[in-house]
């Protein structure tokens, strides 16, 4: 719901005994936020930053995408080579998960070494997202369950789990995990930026909105700002950012941001948020966001039941130097070309009529040329 900046800040100040020492010690020692200027030296740096939420057609989540007996490279490097030559992506947005990383630490990061290195030589670098609050707020490590017919993105899984989020003696399993990977990668040419919390106040979606504990948000406003600081501790030459996605006007003068939301406009190196709107809304979360005075980043778009297409909203972005990453690439076990009503209404029978998301066919082929053209067309302008 609204709240005024000024009932925020008292809320936010009353919050601050409650800050673990591990927040503490991570604030004293963490470098500071990057001024508008930097982040804009750094955007002026990159090309047109255009790509895609990208997980293999062969994984249903993140689990199964990174873990050792299900990671697919050749998968993975035949996906992004289309991606390359088809639509001319420079960047892909790919999930991370703090439970396959605390199953084998070393072996997580030999597979994130491998797919950057598949990556690089596709001239693509990507967005790596810490933690997701998305679909299934119970993970299991281990072989992951197979997709429910015609739902969309049946078996995603959030991270950290709910059981660990609202226990705060895992913050410092989380903790290790950030700084981990952060420092592991945080000073490598090949990754592009790091999201540190996907959609953090997002209460699950289709069946979990109302499992959602009590208690979930209330850790996620106090642990998000720690995310940010033990990640910016590792000092990583890439920005840090978590995007926005709901609410009615996001603009610093509107007074309706959330407490989790005002952590993610507060942090953030680069803004990035997520829009699956027409192009006239599309525009208008544009001009809200302007006035923060950094890069922009939408990080999720496309949606084209919804109004979200690439004829429209793709040169939109490209007139106001918007990066884009939509969602997502490949025809796979995630079923997003299937719309958000799937969960209610599955389509078993029938397919939709259009795709909801994604690109590129199971076979490789793509959904629409029309498309392809369009994305190398703006990638190539100047």
């Amino acid at each position: 719901m609204p709240r005024s900046a000024l009932f925020l800040a008292l809320a936010l100040a009353l919050q601050a005994p409650l800050a673990s020492p591990l927040a503490a010690q991570t604030e004293a020692t963490s470098p500071a936020r990057w001024t508008p200027a930097q982040a804009q030296r750094w955007y002026d740096k990159q090309p047109w930053i255009v790509g895609a939420n990208y997980i293999p057609a062969t994984a249903i989540n993140q689990l199964e995408m990174w873990q050792a007996a299900t990671f697919d490279p050749k998968t993975i490097d035949r996906e992004l080579g289309i991606a390359r030559q088809q639509f001319g992506m420079n960047t892909m947005r790919v999930y991370l998960h703090d439970l396959a990383w605390q199953q084998d630490p070393a072996g997580m990061k030999q597979r994130i070494d491998a797919f950057l290195a598949i990556a690089a030589r596709h001239g693509i670098r990507p967005i790596f997202v810490l933690f997701d609050s998305c679909w299934d707020p119970d993970p299991v490590i281990g072989p992951q369950r197979p997709p429910i017919p015609g739902v969309h993105n049946s078996g995603w899984v959030q991270g950290p789990s709910r059981s660990a989020l609202i226990d705060p003696t895992q913050d410092a399993r989380l903790r290790a995990y950030v700084e981990d990977i952060v420092g592991s990668f945080g000073n490598d040419d090949r990754v592009l930026a790091w999201d540190v919390w996907n959609e953090p106040d997002n209460p699950g979606g289709g069946s979990y909105n109302a499992s959602q504990l009590a208690e979930e948000r209330t850790r996620i406003e106090q642990l998000l700002p720690q995310v940010f600081q033990w990640a910016r501790a590792k000092r990583p030459r890439q920005p840090l950012t978590s995007g926005l996605w709901i609410g009615e006007d996001w603009s610093p003068t509107a007074g309706k941001l959330t407490p989790i939301q005002q952590t993610q406009v507060a942090q953030s190196d680069v803004i990035s948020f997520h829009n699956y709107e027409w192009p006239e809304q599309f525009e208008a979360r544009i001009r809200q966001l302007r006035p923060y005075g950094r890069p922009l980043l939408c990080t999720e778009w496309l949606a084209r039941g919804n109004g979200s297409n690439v004829d429209t909203i793709l040169p939109i972005a490209r007139r106001e130097k918007i990066a884009m990453v939509n969602w997502g690439l490949v025809e796979g076990r995630i079923q997003t070309t299937l719309p958000w009503d799937s969960w209610e209404r599955p389509y078993t029978l029938q397919p939709p009529t259009i795709w909801f998301h994604d690109l590129i066919r199971k076979d490789g082929t793509l959904y629409r040329p029309r498309e392809a053209e369009i994305f190398r067309q703006l990638g190539a302008a100047r």
